[in-house]
């Protein structure tokens, strides 16, 4: 590679990561702004969005969104101490714990989310831009 290419490429993953911070900040200033931490939707994002017929526990919680178990067990906690969440028992298995959401949970993330759908059209061109120029770089 030569040094130009180096820069080039290292210009085009600059400004990628850029753009990947500005959702970031957008989201996290979303949440913050209806009331919930960033963590909290986060949580509420995986349990709707899990594939079907996925039971959606403290592990698998903790597993998508890279967090230890005890940390994953607190925020589900705090969730539901808040009615965004309703914790159960697995009927197979009582010691695993099962989240889903409540409908003021759903409610929450339908408006959250429909706000993170049109900040992610404007950023769209801006995305696509820097990954079709990385993907074409070489």
């Amino acid at each position: 590679m030569s040094r130009k290419t180096d820069r080039n490429e290292i210009q085009l993953l600059a400004k990628f990561r850029s753009e990947i911070r500005r959702f970031l900040q957008f989201s996290e200033q979303a949440a913050t702004a209806a009331g919930l931490q960033p963590q909290q939707h986060q949580l509420m994002l995986q349990i709707a969005g899990a594939p079907d017929r996925t039971l959606v526990t403290i592990s698998h919680i903790a597993e998508v969104m890279g967090l230890r178990h005890h940390t994953a067990v607190e925020l589900s906690k705090r969730c539901e101490q808040a009615g965004l969440v309703r914790r159960t028992h697995d009927q197979n298995d009582r010691r695993r714990v099962v989240l889903e959401l409540t409908p003021q949970g759903l409610e929450a993330l339908r408006q959250l989310s429909q706000a993170h759908a049109q900040q992610l059209r404007e950023l769209a061109p801006s995305l696509i831009q820097a990954l079709t120029r990385i993907r074409n770089s070489k």
